[in-house]
């Protein structure tokens, strides 16, 4: 299998990484604009490398878009126009979703967008959990970290996450929506507080206070936010049978059994952390992501696709408004 992963940055090595160990066969090509990242891609897996699409003549049966969101859209249709299946990191943007959602009908080829918390064993735990329970609930769920200890090796002006339309907050927004909808049912009304609380030169508020309902009764507070000098993942759901909280890790995943009054650890499975990342980064769920991407291919029915994502992009909108 010839696999071409565009974009060499932080997410682009990573997915390299992970290929090798998933298919070590698997003939990997770099692109990247930045001759540093594809001298660094080549000699860190020795794959070949390419500072263009263009200059890709091989056959190419599916591409890695890990490139900053901005480009994304161009490039997954590119790629389509290659013949390609593509797996896709979050976008935060819909350019060219339908049009892309289009091609790769008309291409018969998978569009797989990837959304990393739900393949998590932490969060299949929890979704598991709360339907079992079937009742409404209401949760807390903090998410933070400092913008500047997001890629501390980058320059901030130059990383999309401090860019207006793909700021840290929406990329956080992005991850977590999908799997909260997912467990707590669809969103039906949603208030936000938005404020700038650091001295960083960003023109987008730095901190979300989230208040969301959902269709089936649940209620949740959502706080977002890129001030936190600690990377924080506090989750708390509960109702008068279910008492669930979490701290980011499968180590913290904590269940109260209501009869005994015991608040039981949960055994939620591996945890794979690269040395360079929060504690809260666990690799295996972006390992399980991209063994579903290739069984999506054989034809299973992918949990999360672009169309869903065009509804929570929506919802993001709304939130920033």
């Amino acid at each position: 299998m010839n696999i071409c992963v565009v974009g060499l940055g932080s997410m682009g090595k990573r997915r390299i990484r992970l290929l090798k160990k998933i298919i070590p066969n698997a003939i990997i090509i770099g692109v990247d604009s930045n001759f540093n990242r594809t001298k660094i891609a080549a000699n860190e897996y020795g794959i070949q490398v390419y500072s263009s699409l263009e200059d890709v003549k091989n056959l190419i049966d599916c591409a890695f878009v890990c490139t900053s969101p901005q480009s994304h859209g161009t490039i997954i249709n590119e790629c389509l126009r290659k013949d390609c299946h593509i797996f896709s990191e979050i976008n935060l943007i819909n350019k060219l979703y339908y049009e892309n959602i289009q091609l790769a009908k008309e291409k018969k080829k998978v569009l797989f967008l990837s959304s990393t918390p739900l393949y998590k064993e932490e969060m299949q735990f929890i979704d598991k959990r709360v339907k079992e329970n079937g009742k409404p609930c209401v949760y807390q769920y903090h998410v933070g970290q400092y913008l500047p200890d997001w890629h501390p090796w980058d320059k901030l002006k130059d990383f999309f996450v401090s860019n207006k339309e793909t700021n840290g907050c929406r990329e956080f927004l992005a991850i977590e929506l999908p799997w909260i909808q997912n467990t707590f049912g669809r969103i039906i009304r949603i208030h936000s507080i938005k404020k700038k609380l650091t001295s960083l030169a960003l023109e987008f508020p730095d901190t979300y206070l989230i208040q969301i309902e959902h269709e089936n009764g649940t209620i949740g507070q959502l706080l977002i936010d890129v001030v936190s000098r600690q990377a924080v993942r506090m989750l708390e759901i509960l109702n008068e049978d279910l008492y669930i909280k979490w701290n980011g890790t499968p180590n913290s995943l904590y269940e109260k059994d209501i009869i005994s009054g015991e608040l039981k650890q949960v055994e939620a499975g591996n945890y794979i952390h690269e040395q360079g990342y929060a504690v809260v980064i666990n690799e295996y769920a972006y390992e399980k992501e991209i063994e579903e991407f290739f069984e999506v291919i054989k034809g299973k029915q992918a949990i999360y696709d672009f169309e869903k994502d065009i509804k929570t992009l929506e919802i993001i909108d709304e939130i920033e408004r």
